[in-house]
């Protein structure tokens, strides 16, 4: 029997679209801190607030983008979030003063939050249930790739040719994102007018309890993902491996584009607990490398296994909450898993930060490597076991009626 078709032009456009608006995300990223302290004169907790305004108004807006996605439909909230999103990018080049800023950064976190929820629901519906778990792993990696080009195009750019160009750039990739994404056409069991429409708002309908553990596991991840992403650079220097310190992404997302037809299939054929116990400990070992690193070699064999290892979970993890709800619920069940994630995002670089100040980023690291570890425990009580349980039930229930 032939496979059902994954590289459709609806999810090569969607998978664009996502690429182009985290491509965005990134560049301004590590762009805007700078720019708040070199040409708006700020401090650097006001530069910090760049980034952390910017993901709160993510946060608390992928919620309410869920339950709107369950209203309305997929195509109305996706057109809002991406025009939405086009819309404030042109707004950089307005605002003198700090505060003119952080306005910006706040509606357009709100685009981005509403813009990545529509995404992912949407994506979920594209790729074909029997190869879920590979699709995701292709749209994820959109987001790696996204990752490690962003902070290397925005810092080059405003290097080279200033901070005006770099929101020149966020302008074309924001418009790029929009009409990549407004190009995708909704599934028809997806179309607004078939979807069973809530009559009045509520709060509980703002999360898919469904998504919630395993969102929960995710989240308690991202913490350590976080570390990275804030602060490997800055261990780089360190260790005196700033010359490669920059290919550390690169490497980690080279290793998963070459596992990717791999471990996507194996999530579909063998299921999620097969792939992330595994993964689970090479992301510990990749830690655990990393924090003994003394040389360039060990450093990016580190980024590899975390690659790998990290690179492979997340995308598993997403596919878990998308399964593990009602068709109907999947754009809320993206919206629940991004947005616990993301506060482990935020939660990470807080805790980090002041960690950091109290011990070296080695030892830092060499203790997440057993963090890491704890995580398969609740991994275990949150997904493994939970989903053991009904069907530990069936069993019973078969075998008696059996005996009957």
């Amino acid at each position: 029997m032939n496979k059902p078709k994954l590289w459709t032009k609806d999810f090569i456009s969607i998978s664009l679209s996502n690429f182009f608006v985290f491509l965005s995300f990134y560049i301004l990223l590590v762009t805007l801190p700078s720019y708040a302290l070199d040409d708006l004169h700020s401090s650097a907790s006001q530069a910090g607030l760049m980034t952390t305004i910017f993901l709160l108004s993510a946060i608390i807006s992928r919620p309410l983008a869920g339950q709107w996605l369950e209203r309305a439909g997929n195509k109305k909230v996706l057109m809002t979030a991406l025009i939405l999103f086009a819309a404030a990018s042109p707004l950089y080049f307005i605002p003198e003063k700090m505060f003119g800023f952080l306005l910006i950064r706040l509606l357009h976190g709100v685009g981005f939050g509403m813009a990545t929820t529509a995404v992912g629901a949407i994506v979920a519906d594209i790729i074909p249930a029997s190869r879920r778990g590979e699709g995701m792993g292709y749209f994820v990696l959109s987001t790696n790739m996204a990752m490690v080009l962003g902070p290397f195009v925005g810092l080059m750019t405003i290097q080279q040719w200033g901070a005006k160009t770099v929101f020149a750039l966020s302008v074309v990739v924001a418009v790029a994102a929009m009409f990549t994404g407004l190009s995708v056409k909704i599934p028809k069991s997806e179309a607004p007018g078939q979807i069973e429409v809530l009559s009045t708002f509520s709060f509980r309908g703002l999360f898919e309890a469904s998504a919630v553990p395993i969102a929960i596991v995710g989240s308690f991840f991202a913490i350590v993902y976080s570390a990275l992403l804030s602060f490997v650079s800055i261990y780089a220097i360190e260790i005196h491996v700033e010359q490669v310190s920059s290919l550390f992404f690169v490497v980690y997302a080279v290793i998963l584009l070459l596992s990717r037809p791999f471990t996507g299939k194996w999530l579909d054929q063998y299921g999620p607990n097969v792939l992330a116990y595994p993964c689970i400990i090479l992301f510990a070992i990749g830690m655990l490398l990393l924090s003994k690193s003394s040389g360039p070699v060990l450093f990016l064999v580190s980024a590899g296994l975390i690659g790998l290892g990290w690179g492979t979970l997340f995308p598993t993890f997403q596919t878990i909450a998308i399964q593990d709800a009602e068709p109907r619920k999947r754009g809320l069940a993206t919206a629940t898993f991004l947005s616990i994630y993301d506060i482990g995002v935020a939660l990470g670089s807080f805790l980090v930060g002041l960690i950091a100040a109290k011990m070296s980023y080695s030892s830092l690291y060499f203790l997440f490597a057993f963090y890491i570890l704890i995580g398969i425990i609740l991994f275990y009580f949150l997904h493994t076991r939970k989903k053991a349980a009904p069907v530990q039930e069936k069993e019973q229930q078969s075998s008696k009626m059996q005996e009957i």
